[in-house]
């Protein structure tokens, strides 16, 4: 690595406050080929922080390493003050992160309410034993988890979708609702993998405002975004990845306005 990139690496995280999730020189790789080359980064609590980067750039394998799909070569994941590396996914849910995919599953057989239903963590109904020994309190904890989701669907403005079949959903309507659906497992920071692609211009502005509304309640977001205007209009800081390295870190106006990450996305690598 230059000393540039690592300079880039050191400042994306020297002067953050309260850090609620931190990358430590992450590695990893298929074959001969570097995916996630050292990559350091850090996102502050109560933020909507933005991750870009040309195609190839290691972005969506970032995330995998992050949310314990990929087990990662080198480095360490910690989020909320806990190290998290190596973990399965359920286990870095258990501390607090959330990751969405950037093409969600349409959960065959199930209406909209249904597929929302699987969201909460930690369902007592869950356990075979406690199916026998605790049901009322597994039918207390479905009654809160139903009232919940209809609580949710509520506030994302999809009730009226609460019946139809999952699999009739455009792209759009399916965005939101896995949106909602990770918000069920109450998330400190939720890893949205493009949430925009694919989708019409009302439904992407209608996805903008839930995510502010989120942070305003105090959710924070990590975003993977292809869509240039959507980012630079939501998020702030934006980290740039380029070759699995970090490139750079700034406001949407440093980072419109650097050489180097232009240079990246008109001759750089191939996400």
């Amino acid at each position: 690595m230059s000393e540039s990139t690592v300079n880039a690496q050191t400042n994306a995280h020297m002067s953050k406050g309260d850090v609620l999730m931190r990358v430590e020189d992450l590695q990893k790789s298929f074959g001969a080929l570097q995916v996630t080359d050292h990559a350091s980064f850090a996102v502050e609590r109560g933020s909507i922080t933005g991750l870009i980067g040309p195609n190839g750039a290691g972005k969506s394998t970032m995330f995998n390493l992050i949310s314990g799909f990929y087990q990662p070569e080198g480095g360490s994941v910690e989020v909320n003050d806990a190290d998290v590396t190596g973990m399965q996914p359920y286990e870095v849910a258990e501390h607090g992160l959330i990751r969405t995919f950037q093409t969600p599953r349409k959960v065959e057989g199930m209406t909209v309410r249904e597929a929302m239903l699987v969201g909460p963590q930690n369902q007592p109904g869950e356990s075979f034993f406690e199916l026998f020994t605790a049901p009322s309190r597994v039918g207390e904890a479905e009654r809160e988890n139903l009232d919940r989701v209809e609580q949710v669907l509520e506030e994302f403005e999809i009730d009226h979708l609460a019946t139809q079949p999952a699999t009739d959903l455009s792209g759009g309507q399916m965005k939101l609702v896995e949106l909602a659906r990770a918000m069920l497992a109450k998330p400190d920071i939720l890893l949205l993998d493009e949430p925009v692609a694919g989708v019409n211009p009302t439904l992407a502005n209608k996805l903008a405002d839930q995510i502010r509304r989120l942070n305003e309640a105090g959710t924070t977001f990590l975003i993977i975004e292809h869509d240039m205007d959507f980012i630079m209009n939501l998020a702030d800081p934006i980290i740039v990845l380029d070759q699995g390295s970090v490139l750079t870190e700034g406001t949407p106006d440093d980072i419109r306005a650097n050489e180097r990450v232009i240079d990246a996305y008109l001759g750089g690598g191939g996400a």
